[in-house]
């Protein structure tokens, strides 16, 4: 058997694809002792964390993890920044950097990488003032090449007009993006192959994560029903109730607590995001629905627990729209990181509701409609334009600083309507 060919830093560092998340590394590494960064498995965070260190550890190596244990000081010890990979497998490894921070007030001593958020009593600081916490996704769009990114968020957010750049998106073409998904490996692989990394990591969460997340030991069937259901209903508002009873149609009762218990080791292994609703100003007199849209963090895990592929996808228009919507959700949160933004959704009593509001923390905001095809494109204008008016009026907050249909299909290129709200092909869009 050949010994694995396993590149030096160095070399990953002569191969690695630039991130959007490297620019808040670096200035945080200016600001703080350490950087943490925390995503899902296989989003690119240990090849990062050696773009922007001098030395690193992987505590994924069973020597390494040993050392850690033994002597955490040992093995933080090298050229600063200073990557240690998986840190929360030794969780001894962050109170032993903080102590060091404090000790020494250097800034940019360490960058820790880490997959599942520990349990809080693990460690025995929270690090804030430390640590810098930098959140990680998998490649978007125009960081996998797939966006021209001509079209970009943060000029938008400064009342640029983008010149129009042609799209050469389609609906077939974006369902092989969404079921391919934004994860690294897969870059240089053929569809088929790209695929089978989604199907296989939601092997590995059913099969071994689950149960090393917290220590309690799962039924693997009962995960993967868990994971069928949350896809489902991926990008919707539905409750705990209703994903116990889906469980429960199959044979496997849970209680709405249990699903409560599932659901939250998958948010702490960052497979599953909330987006939370979006609550105009103080003095908004419109009554809003407080319930968040869950998304898989990348779409390809929604249709690899689903078990289904892009012929089938292509069939089921509906299902197809919501994973769509959970593509752009990932790609808006990626491009509004660099001005610290957050996206949300809306929806009010009135049903009045738009798939993404992108606020900024200067508190401007923009609203966003998510459609596969153009046919809704007229109908998606006229709703933001009411949400517009809506909220300006009656939620104590400014203008928005513009409004845009995101689509996947029909359009050309970018473009501006009359009535001023947007028109973006997903395959333009960009920081």
């Amino acid at each position: 058997m050949k010994d694995p060919v396993i590149l030096s830093d160095d070399e990953i560092r002569e191969h690695y694809v630039p991130r959007i998340v490297d620019k808040e590394v670096k200035d945080m590494l200016e600001l703080f002792g350490a950087v943490q960064i925390s995503g899902c498995k296989w989003c690119g965070k240990s090849w990062t964390g050696i773009a922007h260190s001098k030395s690193s550890i992987f505590i994924g190596n069973p020597k390494n993890r040993i050392l850690a244990d033994t002597d955490p000081e040992i093995a933080l010890r090298g050229d600063e920044p200073r990557l240690i990979d998986e840190w929360q497998d030794v969780p001894a490894l962050w109170d032993t950097a903080r102590y060091n921070i404090d000790l020494s007030g250097r800034k940019g001593m360490y960058i820790f990488t880490g997959s599942v958020t520990p349990p809080l009593e693990s460690t025995k600081h929270s690090g804030v003032g430390r640590f810098a916490p930098v959140k990680m996704r998998p490649m978007s769009l125009f960081e996998s090449g797939e966006s021209k990114g001509s079209v970009s968020l943060s000029e938008l957010f400064l009342g640029a007009r983008p010149v129009s750049s042609i799209s050469e998106a389609g609906y077939e073409k974006v369902v092989n993006l969404i079921c391919r998904g934004g994860w690294p490996a897969g870059l240089k692989l053929d569809d088929d192959k790209a695929m089978l990394i989604s199907k296989r990591y939601v092997d590995m969460i059913v099969n071994f994560d689950f149960s090393r997340t917290d220590g309690v030991r799962r039924n693997p069937a009962t995960v993967r029903r868990v994971l069928r259901s949350l896809a489902r209903n991926n990008a919707t508002e539905a409750r705990i109730s209703v994903l116990a009873n889906d469980v429960k149609d199959a044979d496997l009762p849970i209680s709405p607590l249990t699903a409560s218990g599932y659901l939250d080791a998958l948010k702490r292994m960052f497979i599953i995001e909330e987006q939370k609703p979006w609550l105009p100003g103080i003095r908004s007199k419109i009554r809003m629905r407080k319930s968040p849209k869950r998304h898989f963090v990348d779409p390809s895990l929604a249709v690899a627990a689903l078990g289904i592929g892009p012929k089938a996808l292509l069939k089921d228009v509906e299902t197809a729209g919501l994973m769509f919507e959970s593509l752009c959700y990932r790609d808006l949160c990626i491009y509004s990181a660099p001005f610290r933004g957050n996206v949300y959704h809306y929806r009010d009593d009135s049903g009045l509701e738009a798939d993404a509001i992108i606020e900024a923390d200067d508190g401007r905001w923009a609203a966003a409609e998510i459609k596969m095809g153009h046919s809704k494109v007229d109908e998606a204008a006229a709703n933001l334009i009411r949400l517009k008016d809506k909220v300006t009026k009656e939620g104590d907050v400014p203008e928005p600083a513009f409004l845009m249909v995101i689509c996947a299909t029909a359009m050309s290129s970018y473009v501006r309507r009359e009535d001023g709200v947007c028109v973006v092909p997903i395959d333009c869009l960009g920081p």
